[in-house]
């Protein structure tokens, strides 16, 4: 995630990083050449393929309801995911609170506070496809590390660990039913907040959808510098880049944002959550010593 000041209007509109802009400027391009294009043999050879501009009004409010459409579900997808991730925050900073205050030795609080931020960063990992977990080396043994970078579902792993530690004091009698529930309870939370997650990475925008949109969108952008010919001569091109900048920039958008979990500069911090949870059960931990 890029953090920015959104009261300085002239550094966001110098920066080209987390913009849009790279991935869609070939589609621009082809806009732009179209209308140079059509311009030249307009102006120059008398050929008119100028198209009444009616049809692109009238078509254009119903693209720009799709493309609202479009970019409201993806930033509720965004949204949705930073709320789930919230959650995740508070349930881990609460785990570590119970862990230092409720187990009773040493060993038991070290395993606990080392298996809570490995739940989350295995989530993390899990979200975005991936296995290998190097950033728990300084906290998992080797054969851990092994056993969830080969398991299909790791964060499930990593909650038994911590289930079956807890159980293992409650056998011993150093925690009692009662705590064991209320911790219990927001290791639970874990799991429901993973799997709104997974929804959110599984459940793409259906493919009909998208595909419509895409190809009127296209179809709009291309034929466009035709309808601006009668009325814009040889501003043409510039004219149409814009109209396909808008209108492409906005669709993008949406594809950037409807998967919040990835490495893209508009994703959301996964990486810094995870670096929040692993100090505040350092800051826990501290606290309980």
């Amino acid at each position: 995630m890029i953090a920015y000041d959104n009261r300085n209007w002239l550094l966001i509109l110098s920066r080209v990083r987390g913009t849009v802009l790279p991935r869609i400027a070939g589609r621009i391009a082809l806009v732009v050449a179209i209308a140079v294009a059509a311009t030249y043999v307009y102006e120059e050879h008398g050929r008119d393929y100028a198209i009444p501009v009616t049809v692109h009004t009238i078509v254009g409010v119903a693209l720009g309801l799709l493309l609202v459409f479009r970019t409201d579900s993806s930033y509720s997808r965004y949204w949705e995911g930073r709320i789930l991730l919230g959650g995740m925050v508070n349930a881990c900073r609460d785990l570590a609170r119970q862990g230092s205050a409720y187990l009773a030795t040493d060993d038991a609080r070290d395993g606990f506070c080392r298996y809570v931020p490995a739940l989350y960063g295995s989530i993390r990992r899990h979200l975005r496809g991936e296995r290998e977990m190097p950033e728990l080396a300084d906290s998992l043994t080797a054969e851990q590390r092994a056993s969830l970078e080969t398991s299909p579902a790791a964060p499930l792993v990593v909650a038994g660990w911590i289930s079956d530690l807890l159980h293992r004091e409650v056998a011993e009698g150093r925690l009692s039913e009662v705590r064991l529930r209320v911790i219990d309870a927001n290791v639970t939370r874990m799991i429901d907040y993973w799997g709104g997650c997974e929804r959110i990475v599984n459940t793409p925008i259906p493919f009909a959808y998208a595909h419509h949109i895409k190809g009127f969108l296209t179809l709009f952008c291309v034929t466009v510098p035709l309808a601006l010919l009668d009325s814009m001569q040889w501003y043409t091109p510039v004219a149409a880049a814009v109209v396909a900048f808008a209108l492409f920039g906005i669709d993008e958008i949406g594809v950037e944002i409807e998967d919040p979990f990835g490495y893209d500069p508009n994703d959301l911090p996964l990486d810094a959550i995870g670096s929040t949870i692993e100090a505040s059960v350092a800051a826990s931990i501290r606290t309980a010593a």
